[in-house]
């Protein structure tokens, strides 16, 4: 079996070292960059499973380096940063990122956030594997003019393909397999992530924010994904 390959992206030193000793510990095979530059290097001759992708970086940082991953790549990203402040998460998040971790953060942390986006991912790639062994099987949901394939995970809205992240695919998946159920962030963040939400966290609603960017014609009067306020998000076409 394929050890996973993680690439530590951080220019402070020390936390690539952190980071490495506590991945490594968990059977993880890592590259480390202290640079955008470095990583995006690497990234041309080595396969890569996910990556730690520090924003503040000299010569290229994170954002920088999160745009120019996701031109090609689909391999879960989380971010790292010394800025706490909702704007810095919400620009990470917002270029291709799945995650966020603030610093200073608790490896154990990182490590759980790490397994979690490679079992999502994991799925995801079984998924389009499987999928070339079954003749004429379709398995979609369709929401008026937007189908999902749950077989190939792809999405169209008009018969053109959208283009979401593994992590968004799967929020979509879940709204729309349970249409005119209300999920609160908490049970979406459950459900998705596999992990324990945290009050201050807002990913769910940055992602819920990207998607609705994605396959609405006006996100800010959506027809498919809607905020029933006080309670969470629902799909009830």
């Amino acid at each position: 079996m394929k050890e996973e390959v993680i690439l530590i992206v951080d220019d402070e030193k020390e936390i690539r070292e952190l980071i490495d000793i506590y991945l490594k510990g968990e059977g993880y095979n890592t590259l480390k960059a202290e640079d955008g530059e470095e990583a995006l290097e690497i990234l041309k001759k080595n396969e890569v499973d996910l990556i730690i992708l520090d924003i503040m970086m000299p010569k290229l940082n994170g954002i920088e380096a999160c745009l120019k991953i996701r031109e090609e790549r689909e391999m879960p990203i989380i971010m790292l940063s010394a800025k706490s402040q909702d704007i810095d998460k919400i620009l990470g998040l917002n270029t291709g990122a799945d995650d966020y971790l603030t610093k200073p953060f608790n490896p154990l942390e990182l490590v759980a956030r790490v397994k979690s986006q490679l079992r999502r991912y994991k799925r995801f790639n079984n998924s389009q594997k499987n999928d070339t062994n079954k003749e004429n099987k379709i398995d979609s949901l369709e929401i008026e003019d937007l189908v999902i394939n749950l077989e190939t995970h792809e999405v169209f809205k008009d018969g053109i393909e959208i283009k979401l992240t593994p992590t968004e695919f799967d929020i979509l998946v879940l709204l729309a397999k349970n249409r005119g159920k209300v999920f609160s962030i908490e049970n979406i963040y459950n459900s998705v992530w596999k992990q324990e939400f945290m009050q201050s966290d807002n990913t769910v609603m940055v992602h819920i924010r990207k998607i609705r960017e994605k396959i609405e014609d006006d996100s800010r009067n959506p027809k498919f994904i809607k905020t029933v306020w006080g309670v969470g998000y629902k799909i009830d076409k």
